[in-house]
């Protein structure tokens, strides 16, 4: 039994190898040697994606111990999906020019009225194994709200649809075919190439030497590092339970031994990796998305993230700075830290890469795909000529696997987003929905953002970062810029409630990620992470309010933008945390988050007051006991 077993996970291993190398083939090839028709790619895409997760997620993984007979059955049903997964996809790729043809003129053939029902139950099975229920049933209820809608009175019902006409929306460019597959196909997956081959570098080892480097003397040093760690990993990471998981299992535990509580060392560690999603240059995969719905290029989202991003981290950096403070931590010892110079040195292999894809995607305006392609292979080419550590034959595997694993729940998501998509357009659903916004809105705009915040905190309650922002940008993004928010401002606005959905409570993927490396309770953590990522909750409306916040080409408005900026995230830390260099009154932080709302604000006048309150009130103190402490050594 043993024997087989070991022979059946070594067809299954080297199957995962063959699928994952013919990804970065096809995936490479489409933006350099050859270009596929877009259907056609899509189509070889969903194959991928689909055959590598029911490799990696068989059905019976959650019963390893079950008879023989069961797993022998599970098996078979596996690879008969896998069998239906690869004989439709090759139908499209044989016969696409017949399918778009049908597909355009609303034609349903039996052909893709069984192999759309088909592909949408696989699809919804593959979304159930990788990301659990809640999206496939969303996508259910979606798909019942066509066939039964003419049963639905007021605004909501509609005409109700026949079953085939679901069918064809849903084996469409409309619906698993459609823009979120495509981002998916053409952006995500040589993005998650790229990071995986900078892990197959060794880039958790080095940016966490790094970061201790940087961090580890200072007060506190631990839960800073852990904000640095995350920062430069959200650079390769666009998941925050992937970056809670590698940057975490070295944080927390050193925090917790440094002095910080449980809670507050996996509350630190979830909202550091939280805003790895919005981290330029490789944000989540949302990001790909936005750029692809909103019709931005996708080096425009990148800058536009900047300033909002590092907003986020310096929020961070001094609420834990202020934590420390209270709790009187200290830094690590200088014997345990590794010379900056050196791990400078050492990560010279991970920032020429980056360096050469900002250069090439916002430098020379190439696309985010050749710009990927290019700087994956700076990757390569640097792991292969550093002799302390180069990159082998097993490793470079190690990445073409390690990108496949990384596809299947983007992949997941976005087709299952795809069902969703195909029946809101079909329907009218997403119309319907930014109505009532806007007749909202239109009495007051505060209203309609908090309604808009709660919809992607619920959605990001139980989806991917990338599902939810998907739907909601469906259902919310055109009442937003129907209410006179810009398009950029109103899809960003979305997105960060998507992604920082991760650290609410009352389930906060994240925190609870995080709370069990700290083995805390979740809720605790999530409370605690919610109160330090108070930042990704006050941006959105920011930057809604005032889209400066998301420019940086306009002279003295954007250093009088940028000085706004670090004021904000140091005010609204001092104000939450009552410390400076000891405790304020409330009097005091009140005047603190006063500064912070006057700083956030598109005018001139209360900005500069902002500016130099926040001097007079922070510095003021600091520069009179350094006054102090030198009249009373020269009396010495």
């Amino acid at each position: 039994m043993e024997q087989s077993r070991s022979v059946y996970a070594r067809v299954v291993q080297y199957t995962i190898l063959f699928v994952s190398l013919l990804a970065i083939a096809l995936h490479v090839g489409n933006f350099t040697v050859f270009t596929l028709p877009s259907i056609q790619f899509y189509a070889w895409h969903i194959m991928i994606g689909l055959v590598l997760v029911y490799l990696y997620f068989p059905l019976d993984r959650k019963h390893p111990e079950g008879s023989k007979v069961y797993h022998a059955c599970c098996h078979i049903l596996d690879w008969i999906v896998i069998a239906l997964v690869v004989g439709i996809s090759a139908w499209v790729i044989l016969n696409f020019e017949a399918y778009s043809q049908d597909m355009q003129n609303g034609i349903v053939t039996d052909q893709i009225f069984w192999f759309g029902i088909v592909l949408s139950l696989i699809v919804l099975e593959a979304a159930r194994r990788v990301l659990g229920i809640v999206l496939p049933i969303i996508a259910i209820l979606a798909v019942l709200y066509a066939l039964l809608g003419a049963y639905i009175p007021g605004l909501f019902g509609n005409r109700g649809y026949s079953l085939r006409r679901v069918a064809l929306a849903l084996f469409s460019d409309r619906g698993i075919y459609g823009m979120p597959t495509g981002t998916c196909a053409n952006n995500v997956y040589l993005f998650l190439m790229f990071a995986a081959y900078l892990n197959a570098s060794g880039a958790d080892v080095i940016f966490q030497n790094l970061a201790i480097a940087l961090a580890g003397k200072l007060r506190g040093g631990p839960a800073k590092m852990s904000v640095v760690a995350s920062a430069f990993f959200g650079t390769i990471s666009g998941s925050c339970v992937a970056n809670v998981v590698s940057t975490g299992s070295f944080t927390i535990p050193l925090m917790k031994r440094n002095g910080y509580s449980s809670a507050t060392a996996g509350a630190v560690e979830a909202v550091s990796s939280t805003g790895g999603q919005i981290m330029p240059p490789i944000m989540g995969a949302a990001a790909f998305v936005l750029a692809d719905v909103a019709g931005i290029p996708y080096a425009t989202v990148c800058i536009a993230a900047i300033v909002p991003a590092l907003m986020y981290y310096i929020c961070l950096f001094k609420m834990v700075d202020l934590e420390a403070v209270k709790k009187h931590i200290r830094g690590l010892d200088p014997a345990t830290i590794p010379p900056i110079r050196e791990s400078l040195a050492r990560s010279l292999k991970l920032f020429i890469p980056i360096t050469v894809l900002l250069v090439l995607m916002l430098g020379l305006n190439m696309n985010p795909m050749t710009s990927a392609v290019y700087s994956t292979l700076a990757i390569i080419l640097c792991g292969v000529i550093d002799k302390k550590d180069r990159l082998t034959a097993r490793r470079f595997i190690a990445g073409a696997v390690g990108a496949g694993h990384s596809l299947c729940s983007v992949m997941t998501a976005c087709a299952t987003s795809g069902i969703v998509v195909g029946i809101f357009s079909m329907t009218g659903l997403g119309l319907k929905f930014s109505n009532l916004i806007v007749q909202i809105g239109a009495h007051n705009l505060v209203l309609s953002l908090i309604l808009s915040m709660i919809v992607c905190a619920v959605l990001g309650m139980g989806l991917p970062t990338t599902a939810a922002y998907i739907v909601a940008a469906t259902a919310v993004a055109p009442a937003l810029i129907g209410l006179g928010i810009a398009i950029l401002p109103a899809h960003l606005f979305l997105m960060y409630f998507a992604c920082i959905s991760a650290i609410t409570p009352p389930v906060a993927v994240a925190s609870y990620a995080a709370a069990g490396i700290a083995e805390e309770n979740p809720i605790r953590v999530s409370m605690t992470a919610f109160k330090l990522g108070i930042t990704g909750f006050i941006l959105p409306f920011a930057f809604a309010f005032n889209p400066e916040y998301l420019v940086l080409d306009q002279g003295l408005k954007t250093v009088l933008m940028l000085l706004c900026a670090w004021v904000v995230s140091n005010a609204v830390a001092i104000g939450l945390q009552g410390y400076i260099e000891k405790k304020l009154n409330w009097g005091m932080r009140l005047l603190f988050l006063a500064i912070a709302a006057m700083a956030i604000t598109p005018y001139v006048v209360p900005s500069l007051l902002a500016i130099v309150l926040f001097a007079i009130f922070y510095y003021g103190p600091e520069i009179q006991a350094r006054r102090t402490h030198t009249r009373v050594a020269i009396d010495v």
